[in-house]
């Protein structure tokens, strides 16, 4: 009988927010004269500000139109658009700055969608050794983070000296597929000097026997000494699970200036990795074996960033790298 009470007073609570709102909607809309999408365009400045609130004014639409609006192709967009505006009543011509602003927020919100399938594709892919792209892309890793030192071959200990677990990296990308593989090629390639560093700090053991003329010859504050490969792999997934569960759009949404693609996925996990790896060192764990914690904190403060529609992750990256929004 509770369990039957508590249904019926989320379902109450439910109705009443919904009608309450569309209420409002309808009131607001007859002393103001617009439609709640004019509103937000003209009341928030582009990026996340006016396309989060966007994007769940088409979710929560009684008009089919509009909900099925956040899912269109890309190449449909603008006669979205113009369906929307004929759906509102909306004259294009004494209104021409709305259809700009709906049409680039849209963008951003479908362009989300499809960035998630194409990490998601990636992600699902395993690593193949039979694959000569594949087997390209690792020994490129290899040269990217260790350009003195020739592979003496395929399965070798030397992979651990970059923070594989053993001779076969082929295995350690079994959780996050090529997507894995892909970003840490991306921060190796794309952001040398930082993923040398990280890679050189990594490499330091908790408890050296250098004296502190040696330690601070080397610039170590603290030890590091954590597998570097293993934890990009790692951030991957951290990077992939902020996608998935929605939280990157902020961060995305105040970059893209239409669709996210795959060059800021990969940007915003070479900034988790340099960060992550800042986070280690103030967090001065005694071992590896902290790991866990370390990173849940982590991911729990990013999640926090998050929630600030200004956020911009990545800002070591130049305005040109990002493509910042000017809509």
């Amino acid at each position: 009988m509770k369990h039957f009470m508590r249904l019926l007073t989320q379902l109450f609570l439910f109705l009443s927010c919904k009608y309450l709102r569309q209420g409002r909607k309808f009131l607001v809309r007859k002393l103001t004269g617009r439609c709640e999408l004019q509103r937000i365009c003209y009341n928030n400045k582009s990026g996340a500000h006016r396309t989060l609130k966007i994007e769940s004014s088409l979710k929560f639409s009684k008009s089919e139109l509009l909900q099925s609006a956040v899912i269109v192709h890309p190449d449909s967009v603008e006669k979205t658009i113009d369906d929307i505006m004929t759906l509102k009543k909306i004259d294009p011509d004494i209104n021409p700055q709305l259809g700009i602003s709906l049409q680039a927020s849209l963008l951003q919100i479908v362009g989300y969608h499809k960035l998630m399938a194409e990490v998601e594709k990636l992600r699902r892919e395993p690593y193949d050794c039979n694959n000569p792209e594949h087997e390209e892309m690792l020994v490129k890793l290899w040269k990217a983070l260790r350009p003195e030192s020739p592979l003496t071959g395929r399965i070798s200990k030397q992979w651990m000296e970059i923070g594989f677990q053993g001779s076969d990296p082929k295995t350690d990308f079994r959780g996050m597929g090529l997507l894995g593989l892909h970003s840490l090629l991306y921060f190796a390639e794309h952001d040398q000097a930082a993923a040398l560093q990280v890679l050189h700090d990594s490499l330091q053991p908790k408890h050296s026997k250098m004296s502190k003329a040696e330690w601070d010859k080397k610039s170590f504050e603290k030890a590091i000494g954590y597998s570097f490969a293993i934890v990009g792999i790692n951030i991957t997934d951290l990077a992939y699970t902020l996608l998935v569960n929605g939280a990157l759009k902020t961060h995305l949404y105040n970059v893209a200036p239409e669709i996210p693609n795959m060059v800021h996925f990969q940007q915003t996990f070479s900034y988790l990795m340099q960060e992550f790896h800042r986070f280690w060192t103030e967090e001065d764990p005694c071992d590896i074996m902290e790991f866990n914690r370390v990173r849940n904190k982590f991911y729990k403060r990013i999640l926090t960033q998050l929630k600030d529609p200004d956020m911009v992750l990545c800002p070591h990256f130049t305005a040109s790298d990002l493509h910042l929004i000017t809509l």
